[in-house]
């Protein structure tokens, strides 16, 4: 059985994130239209680190691609010095079952959750959006920045982490890059400073409780909710959901693993059908997106294996076109 490798770096030398964002849109469609094979993903809890490895497999007949990623989200790596997500993507041949390839999905993981934001704020933010704010200033907060820069001209960044270090590294290594990225990043000292003027605000977090306070939002501001993936974490406050218009990346999802809605559902502040739809369902034009200026959008993403079979599918067929990857025969 042979089997392509790739790496991390093979990666990033063969995908664009705008190829990705395209990639994951197409996706979320299938997702909307009923044409995904989605099960929920299997959770299993390592309660002494308080840490959780997923188990994720999807099937999308449009692409011919199966596959399946293991991922393990520990917030105590840190002190380790360690990433607080590893994980791995098996790719499958959808005829035959026999595995074609396994690549790093570390990476992976945060190319497709970028590119999910990239999606939702190309739909759902302001077209005149200028500032973007990421709360959380690991490897996801980098993705995240960079997504959104990809689908609006943003001329400037605020950025805020618990670890102020962490923050400042994040600023320093963005800033420089040049385009897409602006070159006027900012690290504040609460994240009532880092939202105060914000269009786009990313939380990329392992909260279990609110990251920003409400009435610090302003109108019209559009926030991506990516952190939290289980019923018990929260990154959103209530109040916000309650007056957002939210749209999540997959109801039956959401509803199994969104703290940020699920929270809010069990007290009683909102029903299930205060979710507007899914992000699929807005980009066919479905239903709608943005539909005033000071409207506050929310999309709420707790990730999907669809994300991750589409961008692995297109990873594999770029690297082999660039000649990338090693085979090893089992």
């Amino acid at each position: 059985m042979n089997i392509t490798l790739l790496t991390q770096k093979n990666i990033k030398q063969s995908v664009t994130m705008s190829q990705v964002i395209d990639s994951v849109q197409q996706a979320f469609i299938q997702v909307s239209h009923g044409e995904a094979v989605l099960p929920i993903r299997t959770q299993v809890p390592a309660k002494e680190t308080m840490g959780t490895t997923l188990i994720m497999p999807a099937y999308l007949p449009s692409l011919d691609s199966l596959g399946t990623k293991i991922v393990s989200v520990f917030p105590g790596n840190s002190e380790y010095r360690l990433p607080t997500i590893h994980a791995l993507m098996i790719v499958v041949c959808a005829r035959t079952g026999q595995p074609v390839a396994v690549m790093d999905g570390t990476c992976l993981t945060a190319l497709r959750t970028g590119a999910a934001s990239g999606v939702a704020t190309h739909f759902l933010a302001r077209k005149d959006a200028r500032v973007a704010t990421i709360l959380g200033a690991g490897t996801q907060g980098r993705t995240q920045l960079e997504a959104v820069c990809c689908v609006r001209n943003i001329n400037k960044v605020w950025i805020y982490d618990k670890n102020r270090g962490a923050a400042e590294a994040l600023a320093g290594e963005m800033e420089n890059l040049g385009a897409p990225f602006p070159s006027d990043i900012w690290v504040a000292d609460t994240p009532g400073a880092a939202i105060d003027e914000a269009d786009i605000i990313c939380t990329a977090t392992t909260s279990s409780s609110p990251v920003f306070d409400d009435a610090d939002l302003r109108l019209g501001a559009h926030i991506n909710g990516i952190g939290s993936y289980t019923p018990q974490m929260q990154e959103i406050p209530e109040q916000t959901v309650l007056r957002a218009k939210v749209v999540v990346d997959s109801l039956s999802a959401s509803w199994e693993e969104a703290g940020d809605l699920i929270i809010p559902l069990k007290k009683g502040l909102i029903s299930k059908s205060h979710i507007h739809g899914e992000i699929g369902q807005v980009a066919t034009g479905q239903i709608a997106g943005r539909e005033s200026e000071k409207e506050i959008t929310f999309f709420k993403s707790v990730g999907i294996a669809v994300q991750d079979v589409a961008v692995a599918d297109l990873i594999l067929k770029k690297a082999r076109e660039l000649g990338l990857g090693t085979n090893i025969d089992l």
